[in-house]
């Protein structure tokens, strides 16, 4: 893979990542600050706006990464948004599932060395 599409897909991981943040962050919002329809917060907003950026930059690079490379990269988000809801938002990750999210990176890292975009 090339370094474009590689820049294109850590930005789609990226704003998956926030997004997600984002979306957790707005749900968590006390009712006074859910002022859309008294459910969403304006950070609720801001992680469905990112992950629409994402889908776009995804969609643009599809034109040139075939799509089964292309969805075994962005798995790296399970990996990204679980480390970051460790770390931003204190949730506890158990061992176990350490494990299979270290499997889950072991999967990404085989399709990389085979891939031919």
């Amino acid at each position: 893979m090339n370094v474009r599409s590689t820049i294109g897909l850590a930005g789609v991981i990226g704003f998956a990542i926030i997004a997600n943040l984002m979306l957790k962050l707005g749900a968590s919002a006390p009712a006074s600050d859910r002022i859309i329809f008294g459910v969403l917060s304006w950070k609720s907003v801001a992680g469905l706006v990112l992950f629409g950026c994402g889908g776009l930059l995804y969609a643009f690079l599809l034109r040139w990464i075939p799509l089964n490379v292309a969805q075994s990269f962005t798995a790296a988000q399970f990996i990204g948004v679980i480390a970051a809801a460790s770390l931003m938002l204190n949730e506890p990750i158990s061992p176990v599932r350490w494990i299979g999210i270290g499997l889950i990176g072991v999967g990404i890292l085989l399709v990389g060395v085979t891939a031919r975009a």
